[in-house]
């Protein structure tokens, strides 16, 4: 591995981020590189085991105007290649300069408004450090979130409140020549047209966009997992070998996908205790319908084996509905086959409204289902309360709840779901 490059008297302020809370190591993030690079804000465009992607701090103009499909665009410019790229972002309705950092593993940082940078290197080392970090906090979350994640996948294109803040706006930019009674019939029809036209064009590139961040393909999906794979395995000493998904490039959800890889991470590094394993091979396939795994070591097996290796992933395929098979047999080795189904459930209305919440409403709805007061709130989440208050009738609305108690309510019984 290469080494990193970190400044004087940043390894611990490193240490600091890693081991605070996720929800807070954006801010740790931003103050660790604020002497590396100036900014205005900085955002971080990840998995995440909370379940949102995108997460923001600094200029209050950048939180509320930023948008997961302008940052999923903004990487896929460049490829998802390593390094770091100099960006405009739009914020709103605005073009903001910005540098963009993506890490080893995808993950995106932008920062707006930079200053000059001295050097290069400490800001790339030290986003892979704390992305892969990030990264292996999702992989380890818990069934519950993995379940709560499989169960909203359904509505995302649905519930995604950029289209509709877009859908939104679009109306109202049409509405606004029809109004006008400085201009004739004709010219306020002509104008409510064309801006109709442009508002339908955003909208389908917004949702090409979506299903774009919402799915990826099997191919891709495999791909990454060989890079991961492949990036381990100089410290395990053991021959990888992988049979590509055959033709047919179907798209699966990315939870699946980040579920399946999962999976493959955990039976390897499992059987990575046992020095008699010199092989292992990893073959993915989909129907359309499936997401079909299959791992297998060239191992001592056994029952006990077996038992190990079950108990070692099965929570984590239950909540994606699979199907697990582990078979170990002495002298034979180990294998594990699970089917994943790419259709997510059907859900209730609870689940639908909670999925409809914003990064910041959800944030705020997790400490107020914990029994977190508003000063407790704004505190841990570094704003005030009068902006918690606003946040709070937010959720009470969406959650169609007519209290703090009901709200609670609904978010303790979808937890336990």
């Amino acid at each position: 591995m290469e080494r990193v490059t970190l400044p004087d008297g940043q390894l611990h302020p490193l240490f600091e981020v890693l081991a605070s809370p996720l929800g807070l190591i954006v801010r740790g993030l931003s103050d660790l590189l604020s002497p590396l690079v100036a900014h205005s804000a900085l955002i971080m465009l990840t998995a995440d085991p909370s379940g949102g992607r995108i997460q923001c701090c600094g200029d209050p103009t950048v939180q509320r105007g930023v948008r997961g499909l302008d940052l999923d665009q903004l990487r896929s410019k460049i490829g998802g290649v390593e390094g770091v790229h100099g960006a405009t972002l739009r914020v709103g309705d605005a073009r903001r300069p910005a540098i963009q950092v993506v890490a080893r593993n995808g993950a995106l940082l932008v920062l707006t408004d930079p200053g000059p940078v001295a050097d290069l290197d400490p800001l790339l080392d030290i986003w892979n450090i704390v992305a892969l970090h990030v990264q292996e906090r999702a992989d380890e979350a818990a069934p519950d979130y993995l379940r709560h994640a499989r169960s909203t996948a359904g509505l995302r294109l649905q519930v995604l409140s950029e289209i509709k803040d877009e859908y939104s706006a679009t109306l109202d930019s049409i509405l606004v020549p029809l109004r006008s009674g400085q201009l004739s019939d004709a010219s306020a029809r002509d104008a409510a047209i064309a801006r109709s036209a442009a508002g339908l064009k955003r909208l389908r590139g917004m949702t090409e966009q979506a299903h774009t961040v919402a799915a990826e393909s099997v191919t891709l999906a495999f791909a990454r997992l060989k890079e991961e794979l492949w990036s381990a395995a100089r410290s395990w000493q053991v021959e990888l070998e992988f049979i590509e998904p055959p033709e047919g490039d179907h798209l699966i959800p990315d939870d699946v996908a980040r579920g399946a890889r999962a999976v493959v991470h955990r039976f390897i590094l499992s059987r990575m205790q046992r020095s008699e394993i010199s092989r292992v091979r990893v073959q993915w396939s989909c129907d359309g319908t499936d997401l079909i795994l299959k791992v297998r070591d060239d191992g001592d097996g056994g029952t006990a084996d077996a038992e190990t290796l079950l108990q070692s992933v099965q929570q984590r395929i239950h909540a994606l509905r699979g199907q697990l098979a582990v078979n170990s047999t002495s002298g034979w080795g180990a294998e594990l086959s699970a089917v994943l189904p790419l259709e997510p459930p059907l859900v209730g209305p609870s689940t639908a409204a909670i999925a409809g919440l914003r990064p910041r409403e959800m944030q705020v709805a997790n400490l107020l289902a914990s029994g977190s007061r508003n000063r407790a709130i704004a505190e841990e989440l570094g704003i005030s309360e009068n902006t918690v208050k606003f946040h709070i009738s937010r959720i009470l609305h969406k959650l169609q709840a007519g209290s703090r108690a009901e709200a609670i309510a609904t978010l303790l019984t979808e937890q336990q779901t």
